[in-house]
């Protein structure tokens, strides 16, 4: 069982983050009442975190906990296990004073790849340097006893319909997690490129507050889990430049979201894994670590010939592990797959490993401006979508 750092109450857990955590940074949102919201969802991020881990060292911090998710919506994610035992748990702070209910915003209830197994409500007293995590609940019971309020899109229980002993959750995960289980979703419908344009140009206004009253849940649903529409609506309200362009990385440097994302720039002179690659006349290659099943690989993109030309290899490598001596290869099924930016597939967008192979690659010649989506199978840790500009 998770210990608590310390509990008044046997049902409450309260945490108390490092003094200089209350210090980070404030990150860079388009309001100044986001950007403080975003500064308690790192703050109860670290935390739960902390705590998790004394007991689940394999616990981990979703992809949709960054500030470019928080400009939006309210909630940060965790999850003990993403392969054997999976188990997601949706931690909702608000620095309230009032815990009479807890309000799950829409988006951890009914977005496919958001939703959660259990949500537990965080109260935050940054002023006094600690936080409470004061009961749960699971989705299936947000999802059916739970009130939606359509004006604010949430769906709410009241303090008394939480489970207050999380004793019950741990033991619920480890005997029977089939009570934990997810209600099944329908996915949402896809919105074209054209609607996808004509949202990000019209929401991007910082002018408009609260952007996801604007049009309808699907909609915004859609748009938000597109995770190169989602980066590029949060881009627009808070004024920042293009950050994903492949040419600008290649020529100039890696922008900082970029970096964030994991990608780096690399002399290939400096690079054994990159001999014989192809036919690459660039002396820099861009290069993103990626971790699936438990194995590392590399995901390499450089042109084919002049840059001009517009014609790029994308290549993905498995990197070999200490205990290996023979070059690593990648295993049987493995897929690399290239999408338009409203993810529809095109002629030859898909390598697939017949049998065990030592790489995967596919080119592509592309137009000046040309965004594309890759997706990997079995999908990486802590993969999102992203639009590569070419």
């Amino acid at each position: 069982m998770i210990s608590p750092v310390f509990a008044a109450e046997p049902t409450d857990i309260y945490l108390t983050p490092s003094p200089t955590a209350w210090q980070q940074v404030a990150p860079l949102c388009s309001r100044s009442s986001r950007r403080w919201m975003a500064q308690i969802h790192q703050l109860c991020l670290d935390a739960v975190l902390q705590w998790l881990r004394t007991d689940y060292p394999r616990a981990i911090a979703t992809p949709i906990n960054q500030v470019s998710y928080w400009e939006f919506v309210d909630g940060c994610a965790v999850e003990l296990d993403r392969t054997t035992h999976p188990l997601r748990l949706v931690f909702i702070p608000s620095t309230a004073l009032d815990t009479s209910e807890l309000r799950v915003a829409q988006e951890w209830v009914d977005l496919p790849s958001w939703v959660g197994h259990c949500y537990l409500p965080v109260q935050v007293e940054p002023d006094d340097g600690w936080m409470r995590v004061w009961g749960f609940v699971t989705h299936r019971r947000l999802k059916q006893q739970g009130v939606y309020d359509a004006g604010d899109r949430t769906y709410a229980v009241t303090a008394e319909q939480l489970i207050q002993d999380m004793n019950v959750l741990w033991e619920a995960y480890e005997l029977c997690p089939q009570e934990l289980a997810q209600v099944p979703l329908a996915a949402l419908p896809p919105l074209s490129l054209a609607q996808a344009e004509n949202l990000i140009a019209r929401l991007g206004s910082p002018e408009i507050v609260l952007p996801q009253f604007e049009l309808p849940f699907a909609q915004w649903g859609a748009l938000l889990e597109h995770g190169g529409w989602r980066q590029r609506l949060y881009q627009r309200r808070v004024g920042l430049p293009e950050q994903w362009s492949v040419r600008q990385w290649l020529t100039v440097q890696v922008s900082q979201l970029a970096e964030q994302a994991g990608w780096e720039r690399i002399e290939v002179g400096s690079m054994a894994g990159a001999r014989g690659s192809g036919d690459r006349t660039s002396s820099v290659l861009l290069s993103r670590s990626l971790h699936i099943a438990e194995q590392s690989y590399q995901l390499q993109i450089f042109p084919e010939g002049a840059m001009e030309q517009n014609i790029w290899r994308f290549e993905l490598r498995r990197l070999p592990t200490s205990a290996e001596t023979d070059s690593p290869s990648i295993p049987q099924g493995t897929k690399l797959r290239l999408l338009t930016e409203d993810l529809q597939p095109f002629d030859n967008n898909e390598a697939t490993a017949q049998t065990t192979v030592d790489r995967l690659y596919i080119v592509v010649a592309l137009t000046p401006g040309e965004g594309l989506v890759w997706e990997v199978e079995p999908t990486p840790e802590g993969y999102q979508r992203e639009i590569l500009r070419f």
